[in-house]
């Protein structure tokens, strides 16, 4: 770098008339450096102003409204009905510059959390090839807020009952929960409302507090409030499963779960400065504990055995009873494929109209 005293004694010596080399060699600097010194004093004669520029500039407003936005049309219609050519890059430069048409889009936020404070879950469909045949799936996702460690996986449908085995699964995965879980106002947590006048269903609300955490939705319309779940979603359909091929849901989920292990969660991310893996060694001491004993998620299923001592369930089945028409009680457990275990109890008759 060069001084500003040389600068100036370079500039002073050239007003006197001394030449390259008595300049050089009296302030003891190359000839090369005194060239580059003496030509940043010399202005570049101004350009003159393009006449085009105030023309089009004046018809930007107009031609941005009839092309809707598109900047190739509106560089058609001024060379067809103007006889004005101009670059492509030129004309999105004058769009930014003489109008206010494009404004950069102004970020929504930033939102900044503590250890263990909070975790966020979303769901997303997603198209999975699985055993050669092309699969409308649900992904649902869990990540920790500070740390953005990631736990996914696959369903075939996603009810109450799905979510709850998923959460125990994703919580049992951190060893440990956050006290806050963001979720959008779905009814499969929400009995009614949205936002923060939502009202979670008993039966997830119950299940929270099994793990010592709350549901909170956020307003509607307002999904960068869960940024940190939003976000990884475009990164598993282009990453996990991009050139993967799975036999059935068992291996999705073995293969989904390995993924995180091994991809998602020791990729360095540049807002951490490190892994999430290494920012989850910091945050797993300000963890909730998980209960001494998970109860397994079950669902319970009534059927009706018809007259030849059958019940229906996914199929058709014999039951102990042949007492047609009385009521029987199937524990589901499971997911995603969900098992069926005898059943637990037998009803008295009952009479369905």
């Amino acid at each position: 770098m060069i001084a500003e005293e040389l600068r100036q004694a370079i500039r002073v010596l050239k007003d006197q008339g001394r030449p390259l080399r008595d300049i050089s060699r009296a302030l003891k600097v190359s000839r090369n450096t005194v060239r580059r010194v003496l030509r940043e004093c010399e202005q570049p004669e101004a350009l003159a102003p393009d006449p085009r520029i105030q023309v089009i500039a004046e018809l930007l407003p107009d031609l941005y409204r009839d092309c809707k936005g598109n900047a190739v049309r509106i560089g058609e219609v001024l060379k067809q009905a103007h006889g004005i050519a101009i670059a492509y890059s030129t004309l999105t430069r004058l769009i930014r510059e003489h109008t206010d048409l494009r404004a950069p889009k102004k970020r929504s936020g930033t939102y900044i959390f503590d250890p263990g404070e909070e975790m966020q879950h979303d769901t997303s469909p997603h198209r999975v090839t699985l055993g050669g045949k092309a699969v409308k799936t649900q992904c649902a996702s869990l990540v920790l807020a500070y740390s953005r460690l990631l736990f996914v996986q696959y369903y075939p449908r996603f009810t109450r009952f799905e979510a709850k085995a998923f959460l125990t699964a994703a919580l049992q995965f951190f060893d440990g929960a956050c006290p806050r879980c963001v979720i959008d106002n779905t009814s499969v947590i929400l009995a009614g409302g949205s936002g923060p006048n939502a009202l979670i269903a008993p039966e997830m609300e119950a299940f929270g507090e099994l793990f010592g955490f709350g549901f909170m939705a956020h307003a509607i319309g307002h999904s960068d409030r869960k940024g940190r779940v939003e976000r990884p979603f475009s990164y598993i359909e282009n990453n996990f499963l991009a050139g993967r091929t799975f036999t059935d849901w068992a291996d999705l989920n073995v293969q989904a779960r390995a993924w995180c292990k091994e991809v998602a969660n020791v990729k360095p991310k540049r807002v951490l400065g490190m892994s999430p893996q290494a920012a989850y060694a910091m945050e797993k001491a300000h963890l909730l504990a998980l209960p001494a004993y998970i109860p397994p998620v079950t669902e319970i299923h009534y059927r009706v055995v018809d007259c030849y001592g059958f019940v229906h369930r996914q199929t058709r089945i014999a039951t102990r009873s042949r007492s047609a028409g009385s009521q029987r009680r199937w524990r589901c457990t499971n997911a995603p494929n969900r098992s069926w275990s005898m059943p637990i109890a037998s009803c008295s008759p009952s009479i369905r109209v």
